[in-house]
């Protein structure tokens, strides 16, 4: 546990970094010049940079642990951010965040693998990840704000220096919090065993050579994928992620935004707020996570019609919605992987489930720049939603759980 509350410190100040520039950058690219087709273009291009980060975070962290990955990440990162600080032309801005979203791209899929690591069983691996959200929207409800206002009061180039070295000591302070993870071992049997653990990083479970057993929310493998786990299935995180892109998109650039940096700050805090309450109930972990995956997407895209529509739902309230089915959806679809997936491959396994989520993050906002003169942005983010649930696999039941690879009661039921 006390591994755990390192990463969930570090990761706390590390999205808190990250979340803080989400109200700030589309003014900065404004300010030196940028249009608003650009400004998606560079919010998309720092996502697609996330995928041979992500291919390479993958296998590194199942060959040699998490530890270095986070701490070279949120060092590069700090780094990549004192530059921003410098930059003076638009196109400058999109190297450098393209190089930032190459870098950050180790950053989640490293610290997933090691927090499933953490439990043995699907109930605390869930309350884990659903931790790691808490501590995610935590970050994310005060740091908009908080950009917004420091923008306000050091400017654009001190608020990056600020958070730059901001990253830098979190990484720094990693290299001592985290225990050293040793490489990885393959297991002589060929069936894909589990590597030699270590500090931090626990022993494995038996029986992890394969697919977890008994769970009652298994995906239909009619599909080849991954290990077991359908590809259709990663199309879902991939349009939850482009939704949340067009909002992203959009929200600096609605008119309550423009006549205030601070109020777009707010904004953004709102749609944590929602999450935040979602995450609180902790209970939720125990329903299926195929269901509550289901039920967060579709009313997402409720959601986003609402918007689209100009719904009489007043926009705070709207964006409260929008956090409370990201709170919902986010830990569900983790701990639907790990149940899925066996111990050795957690870092390959969410690997995909970032690669999903950066393609959908530079889908959304290089779609809403393209065609928000044409059709609401919100409309595509609904649409996009709906394909994915429409071609979800459904659930069904696995075999009777045998001796050495039984699960927890609740589950089968």
């Amino acid at each position: 546990m006390k591994t755990a509350i390192w990463l969930y410190l570090f990761m706390f100040v590390a999205m808190f970094d990250l979340h803080a520039q989400y109200p700030i950058l589309s003014p900065f690219a404004l300010s030196l010049g940028a249009a608003p087709s650009f400004i998606g273009l560079m919010m998309g291009v720092y996502s697609i940079t996330h995928l041979p980060g992500n291919l390479i975070a993958g296998w590194m962290t199942d060959r040699f642990g998490s530890k270095p990955l986070i701490v070279a990440s949120l060092i590069a990162a700090g780094c990549a951010l004192l530059y921003q600080s410098t930059v003076t032309d638009p196109w400058q801005l999109l190297v450098i965040r393209s190089i930032s979203g190459f870098v950050l791209a180790f950053l989640s899929p490293a610290c997933q693998s090691m927090l499933a690591k953490l439990a043995d069983d699907t109930v605390l691996q869930g309350k884990l990840m659903a931790g790691n959200g808490l501590v995610h929207t935590l970050a994310s409800v005060v740091s908009p704000a908080a950009g917004a206002l420091l923008v306000a009061k050091i400017g654009f180039d001190a608020t990056f220096t600020l958070l730059g070295w901001g990253l830098i000591v979190t990484g720094a302070l990693a290299g001592f919090g985290i225990p050293i993870a040793k490489a990885a071992k393959a297991a002589s049997s060929g069936a894909g065993g589990v590597g030699a653990s270590a500090p931090g990083e626990p022993r494995p479970k038996a029986g992890s050579g394969a697919a977890p057993v008994g769970a009652a929310d298994d995906l239909a493998a009619g599909d080849k994928g991954y290990g077991g786990l359908p590809w259709l299935f990663f199309l879902t995180p991939m349009a939850i992620s482009c939704s949340q892109g067009i909002l992203f998109f959009e929200l600096p650039l609605m008119k309550v935004s423009q006549d205030s940096i601070l109020a777009s700050g707010i904004l953004f805090s709102m749609v944590s707020l929602g999450a935040l309450f979602t995450l609180s109930l902790l209970f939720l972990q125990r329903y299926s996570p195929h269901r509550r995956t289901v039920v967060g997407a579709l009313g997402l895209a409720l959601v986003f019609f609402g918007l689209a529509v100009d719904w009489p739902v007043p926009l705070m309230l709207s964006l409260a919605l929008v956090g409370v089915a990201k709170g919902l959806i986010f830990p569900a679809m983790s701990t639907l992987l790990i149940t899925l997936t066996s111990e050795n491959r957690y870092g390959r396994v969410f690997s995909l489930l970032s690669i999903a989520l950066s393609v959908g993050a530079f889908l959304g906002p290089t779609l809403a720049g393209r065609f928000r003169d044409d059709v609401s942005p919100f409309i595509l983010a609904f649409a996009a939603l709906m394909i994915a649930l429409a071609v979800l696999p459904p659930p069904r039941k696995r075999r009777a759980p045998g001796p050495a690879g039984s699960s927890p009661r609740h589950i089968l039921h």
